[in-house]
């Protein structure tokens, strides 16, 4: 899953070379010329290590040092850039690591020692950590272990225990140098993390001025959180995590759970059978209504009447033991292992003022809507529990993460989801997932949600993050009034609607892309600037030369040198 951006620069390593000193000697400069998107035509002559590439009308060449093998092949005067180069049975591929591993070429551990190190022989390990968290990963991430753990035991071993060497820190970051690599060089989802999280926080504080609605007081145990709690959380896709406010504080899914066991039901049953039992379609009426559509099947997963029916799929013929148990591991696998709870009380104080609930399950029974044999007062016991569901907003941002990523959760790299159960989950969520607000909120945010009576908001953004606000006071449809006002601050500022990425549409920022709103520049000239940007992650061990003479086309060509990187 993860891409990593160094094959590029291997790529653009066929016209690099080491620059010609005097007899003897060899200085420690390496030469690395600018990548253009489209090569025309190219052609290599080994004999004198002389590689020219034609780029219209515009000759560019470069020298190879005499005991170095050229990167590319001669292939009827065109360049094959994928193709495995062999030359005495050796692979390109081989050739690479061959010259890496003899110091020719920097490693990537090199690489990421040297762009935190700015400079400098040591790195305070403080100022790896802070330069970690600003591209979005924590340190108690699950695929950090191993750096982590590295990091922590070779401290102790440091005279001062604070400072890494070189040396020190490529055997901490060794284990996991593909995953630092990918987010130093800004190759996750949201490159420019630190940016996009202040405009979340600055959403977060507008929103929490707001002062209307009320906690839920028909579950006794609800009206008890106190009206001024506010938290927002998100998880990318790549594992980019921030949260803001009261985000540790546990609260119950209530009806967030619907679209995650309906998601569970899929998994294990697939889509027709589900759905012979459950609706598609938004009711338009309230969640909690007596009331089935024209085939006396409940509307759709959403509403009160599919969830319970969607309980009774679950594991038919376990008791309830297990089935709680099984739904469980789900979610806590969906949220990457982080924080899911029970709350005892809530599930007591649910069944003890469930009247409402009691009797969509017994009319639910009188139109044999549930599976044959199913024991009804049973299932409603499962239902209550799984309304009372702890999570926090962390724990919850990396659940709403799993499904924006098809199911993978993001922290972990495990499969918990079919696609095929993803897909309809969301699709649900976006027509009948914020009660009788799901048309408005479609129109407006364009984005698959949740809401539920806690005062949480489950928000997906397909291929981007989750994400998870949490107030307890409510509208008067029952969704979290702060939540709502954040979800829709969230899609005028970012272009995170369904829609908003349609051709000649308004621009609106898109964290998607460095910068905010500019395409990067992949075919045409580039400036020095942004090259240097591209190339070398601003990176103050890449150092600007001038073009050389014989580059006649000075707007897409210029020659970079790395300094003192080689033994």
């Amino acid at each position: 899953m993860l891409h990593f951006g160094f094959s590029t620069l291997l790529k653009e390593l066929f016209k690099a070379n080491l620059k010609r000193t005097s007899a003897g000697a060899r200085q420690r400069n390496w030469w690395l010329a600018t990548r253009h998107c489209c090569f025309r035509t190219a052609s290599v002559d080994c004999r004198s290590t002389q590689l020219t590439v034609l780029h219209g009308s515009t000759l560019r060449t470069a020298y190879h040092a005499a005991n170095s093998r050229p990167y590319c092949t001669k292939a009827e005067g065109e360049l094959k850039m994928n193709e495995p180069t062999k030359k005495d049975g050796v692979s390109r591929e081989e050739a690479t690591d061959k010259r890496r591993n003899s110091g020719i070429l920097p490693s990537l551990e090199d690489l990421l020692f040297y762009t935190v190190a700015e400079g400098q022989e040591k790195i305070p390990a403080h100022k790896f950590l802070t330069a970690l968290k600003a591209t979005g990963l924590l340190t108690g991430d699950p695929r950090l272990k191993e750096c982590m753990e590295t990091l922590k035991e070779t401290l102790k071993t440091t005279p001062d225990g604070v400072t890494l060497d070189k040396h020190l820190f490529k055997k901490c970051v060794q284990h996991n140098i593909v995953l630092l690599t990918q987010a130093f060089r800004k190759k996750f989802v949201i490159p420019d993390f630190q940016s996009f999280t202040s405009h979340i926080d600055e959403l977060y504080e507008s929103a929490k001025n707001l002062c209307g609605g009320q906690v839920a007081d028909y579950i006794p145990q609800l009206a008890k959180f106190s009206p001024d709690l506010w938290a927002v959380s998100l998880c990318t896709v790549d594992g980019q995590r921030h949260t803001v406010g009261d985000s540790k504080v546990p609260f119950c899914l209530q009806s967030c759970v619907k679209p995650l066991k309906y998601a569970v039901a899929v998994h294990d049953h697939g889509t027709e059978y589900v759905h012979s039992f459950i609706g598609k379609e938004p009711s338009g009426l309230r969640f909690n209504k007596l009331f089935l559509d024209e085939d006396d099947k409940p509307h759709n997963p959403m509403v009160n009447a599919g969830a319970i029916v969607c309980t009774s799929l679950i594991k038919q013929g376990e008791g309830n033991a297990e089935k709680f148990d099984y739904i469980m591991n789900f979610l806590k696998n969906m949220a990457g292992n982080e924080y899911v709870g029970f709350s005892n009380a809530t599930f007591q104080s649910e069944r003890e003022s469930g009247d409402r609930n009691f009797a969509i399950g017994y009319y639910l029974k009188e139109k044999k809507c549930f599976p044959e044999g199913t024991d009804m007062t049973s299932v409603l016991d499962l239902y209550f529990q799984l309304c009372s569901i702890e999570v926090t907003c962390e724990s919850a941002s990396v659940m709403a993460a799993t499904l924006a990523n098809g199911g993978i959760c993001p922290i972990t790299g495990e499969r918990v989801l079919s696609p095929e159960a993803v897909r309809n989950t969301l699709s649900l969520m976006h027509s009948c997932g914020m009660y009788d607000f799901s048309g408005q909120f479609a129109f407006h945010v364009g984005l698959p949600a949740k809401s539920g009576v806690a005062g949480g908001i489950l928000l997906v953004v397909p291929n981007v993050m989750g994400i998870v606000c949490w107030s307890p006071p409510l509208d008067k449809l029952g969704n979290s009034v702060r939540g709502i006002q954040f979800c829709t601050d969230l899609v005028e500022h970012f272009n995170f609607h369904n829609y908003d990425n349609l051709r000649h549409f308004a621009k609106k920022h898109d964290p998607r892309r460095e910068g905010g709103d500019q395409r990067q520049q992949c075919f045409g000239p580039m400036d020095y600037d942004s090259l240097q940007q591209e190339l070398a992650l601003k990176a103050p061990f890449w150092k600007k030369v001038s073009p050389t003479e014989s580059h006649q086309d000075t707007s897409t060509t210029v020659v970079y040198r790395v300094d003192n990187v080689s033994k």
